[in-house]
This record gives structure tokens, C-alpha cells and sequence, in this order.
């Protein structure tokens, strides 16, 4: 028997409410204002699973994370497209469409399987991760890490891209998947409640289909206020539960690593980067990609002194992205090198040649850059990258000896304190 909290309106409340007792649920109270039900929550009589209906100010961001952190799971019920379009655009998984059958409406809001039974436990995991990251100025990141997801996919091996980018999400846009739920931000909240596992995550994922090999994507939040959703502790569990799921896990990684915060007062605040942290940290590979230009290559350098400070340099690989004359000059693959081994001792394990044409038919048609143009020269270049580099990796060990990135920032901010004071 669950406690049940209904937030619903007048008109489907009495049904739903009648359904509840013949399930043999109790229903422990009942709201239809906004401010009265996050009281309720907060502070009033603790339930299992809140029935709300999206419309009118009953569901805001705001309610739904704090059900979250008292352990509540929220369960639309919409009466119709636009409601439930509200319901995903706050991230929400759980939604059922009215009128429902009792027996459907039961099994949505049956408890979740913790996992306990996986024969995958995460603690066995052997999932490689790869983050793709790169230093302010979009130097193409994203484009990067779907093509490493794709070109991973056609080799028969199973892959989730996860678009963790809490500044400006970006994967979901690129592959025409506008309309579908901020999957990572779900699967975060329910590894926030312990109740993430292999089957709540293939619920959550979008299949992106493909001609050459389909892969799984968990798409981004989609407004930048959301990133209190992805702490460091939720992130970094759902990437352990991913391991144990897929094969392969390709990250879209947000640019900043500033770590100033952490010397204030407030120890347990929120972690405005604490995402790209746990991403940092959780990696088996970190791809780096730079811009093949002065501005993007000068951010490069000045990037991966930062990073080198959070992660082993020998799990990085550099990828210059964009490459053309026109830019540099004369020359541009070896002036690339020569720039890059003088000033920041850094050798570059692929040049990515622009093709803005075939980026652009890609996004157009919400394909892979593989399924748009396979001989294309960028998606030719991504794939002797993936050849050469990510494909003669050994499986991640995972017990091996690795720099932690919450200690690295954590001297990093003790440093910055001192040269404050």
C-alpha cells in the first residue's frame, strides 16, 4: 500500500481518488493550491507518490525538486498534449495521459525496483567513459562527442551520449530530439532517491536511430537555471549506474572548471561546476578539443593548464577542431603543432578539418555526421581518430590508481585562498 498525495483538479480529482481506494492505496491528503502543496510536501505528512495535474501553478520546477529531496516521486497526470509537454518540460518521466485505466495507473506508480536484483551490480561495471570537453568559445564540442557516439555505435558496440553541459545543452538540438525530456536531469534525480537503475534508464534514454548502429542519448537540461539538478554526488552515481548499462559513455562536458566557490562559508552549497567535476573525475579518456584559430587555439593552452590540474594527463587526448588555411595560413596542420609543442608541451592526436557544409546538412536532418556524409573528410577524420586512439584502449580497470578531481580543485581553492589573503 503506498501514501498517496493528490494535487489534482476538480474534475478528474473524485476519480482518481476512487481508483486510489479500490487499488488499495490510502490517500493521505489532498490540495488544489500551489503554495498549500509545497508546504504539504515540505513540511506536512510525508507520502510515497504525488498525483498532480500539470496546469495552473501546481507544477513548477521548484515543487518538483524539493519532492526529490524528501524522496517523493511526482506523477503527471495530463489531460491532454499541452499538458503533458509541461510535465517534460520540467523533466519529468513519469506521466500518464487521461482518462486512464486503473490498472495502468497502478503500474506507474508502483514502486521502483532499486536494483537490488541487477546482475550487472555497478561495483562490477566495466563501462568505459569518455569526456569530451573543451575550453570557452565553442570549439565544437558537441559535434565531437556525437560524432565519437556514432562512429563507436557502427563498430557493434553499445553507447549512450549524455549531454551534461550545464551553460548551454546543446546534443538534443543537434540531433532533432527538441521535444523529448531532459533525460539526464531525470535519471539524476533518480539517483539522487537510490531508485536509478538499468530499467528506469532505458525508459529515460531516446534511441537515436542510425543506419550504421543506433545509440542511446540522455539529453540536456533545457534552461541553464536547471543546473542545481545535476550536484556532483546525483552525476557522478548516474555515470556509475551507466557503466554497468552501456558500453561505452560519451559526455558533453560544460567548459568551466572555476572552483572559487569552494572557499566560501557554505560548504554544502550547490556546486555551480560541480557537473563537470564529476564527469572530470568519473573518466576513463577525456577528449579535448580546441578551435583551429588564434583565439581558439590560445584558449586551448590556457584550458589545458587548467584541466592537467584535475586530470592525469596521460587519460587526455587533444583534438583540434575546424582546421583550415584560410585561419592560419600556409601550412596549418604543422604550424598547429609547432604552436601547440612550444608553448604547452602538447601533442595533438587529431586534426579535424573543417566541413561546415556537412555539420550543417547533418543538423538540418538531425543525422549523424557518419549517416549525412560517411566520406566526408571530417567524419573520415573522426573515424581514424576512434581507429587509432579510442579503440586500442584496454577495458577500464577500476581500481587503478587515478588523480582525483574533487582534490585537485579542492588545492586549487585552498591556493586561491591563500593568494587572497
Amino acid at each position: 500500500m503506498l501514501r498517496v498525495g493528490l494535487a489534482l483538479d476538480p474534475r478528474v480529482e473524485g476519480e482518481i481518488l476512487a481508483t486510489m481506494l479500490d487499488l488499495g492505496h490510502r490517500v493521505a491528503w489532498r490540495c488544489h493550491d500551489g503554495a498549500e502543496l509545497e508546504e504539504r510536501i515540505g513540511t506536512g505528512t510525508p507520502v510515497d507518490v504525488l498525483l498532480v495535474s500539470p496546469g495552473a501553478d501546481r507544477l513548477r520546477a521548484e515543487l518538483v525538486d524539493l519532492a526529490d529531496r524528501v524522496g517523493t516521486r511526482v506523477v503527471a497526470l495530463a489531460s491532454g498534449e499541452s499538458e503533458r509537454r509541461q510535465a517534460v518540460g520540467l523533466g519529468l518521466v513519469d506521466i500518464v495521459l487521461l482518462p486512464v485505466d486503473p490498472e495502468e495507473l497502478d503500474r506507474s506508480i508502483a514502486p521502483l525496483d532499486l536494483g537490488g536484483d541487477d546482475p550487472r551490480p555497478v561495483a562490477q561495471a566495466a563501462g568505459r567513459v569518455i569526456a569530451v570537453w573543451g575550453a570557452a568559445g565553442s570549439p565544437g564540442t558537441t559535434t565531437v562527442a556525437a560524432g565519437i557516439a556514432s562512429e563507436l555505435a557502427a563498430r557493434g558496440r553499445r553507447v549512450v551520449l549524455i549531454d551534461a553541459d550545464t551553460y548551454g545543452s546543446s546534443v538534443a538540438a543537434m540531433l532533432g530530439l527538441l521535444d523529448e525530456a531532459p533525460g539526464f536531469a531525470a535519471a539524476c534525480r533518480l539517483a539522487g532517491s537510490g531508485a536509478l537503475d538499468i530499467e528506469q534508464l532505458e525508459r529515460i534514454a531516446v534511441v537515436h536511430p542510425s543506419p550504421s548502429g543506433a545509440f542511446r542519448v540522455l539529453t540536456g537540461i533545457s534552461r541553464a537555471a536547471r543546473w542545481t539538478e545535476l550536484s556532483t554526488e546525483r552525476v557522478a552515481t548516474t555515470i556509475e549506474r551507466c557503466r554497468a548499462w552501456m558500453d561505452d559513455i560519451v559526455i558533453d562536458t560544460a567548459f568551466c572548471l572555476e572552483a572559487d566557490e569552494e572557499i566560501s562559508s557554505d560548504l554544502f552549497a550547490p556546486r555551480r561546476n560541480g557537473a563537470a567535476f564529476a564527469v572530470l573525475g568519473s573518466a576513463d579518456r577525456v577528449v579535448e578539443v580546441g578551435a583551429a584559430d588564434p583565439v581558439g587555439v590560445t584558449r586551448l593552452l590556457r584550458g589545458h593548464a587548467e584541466l592537467v590540474e584535475l586530470v592525469d594527463p596521460s587519460r587526455i587526448s587533444v583534438v583540434v577542431n575546424r582546421v583550415r588555411g584560410v585561419a592560419l595560413g600556409t601550412g596549418p596542420a604543422g604550424q598547429l603543432a609547432s604552436t601547440l609543442s612550444r608553448f604547452g608541451g602538447i601533442e595533438a592526436a587529431a586534426l579535424l578539418p573543417e566541413d561546415q557544409r556537412v555539420v550543417d546538412a547533418a543538423v538540418i536532418a538531425g543525422r549523424s555526421l557518419r549517416d549525412q556524409a560517411p566520406r566526408g573528410a571530417l567524419p573520415v577524420a573522426l573515424r581514424r581518430f576512434v581507429s587509432t586512439v579510442l579503440d586500442q584502449e584496454p577495458a577500464p580497470v577500476r581500481d587503478r590508481s587515478r588523480r582525483s578531481a574533487g582534490g585537485a580543485r579542492g588545492r586549487r581553492a585552498r591556493s586561491r585562498s591563500r593568494r587572497a589573503q
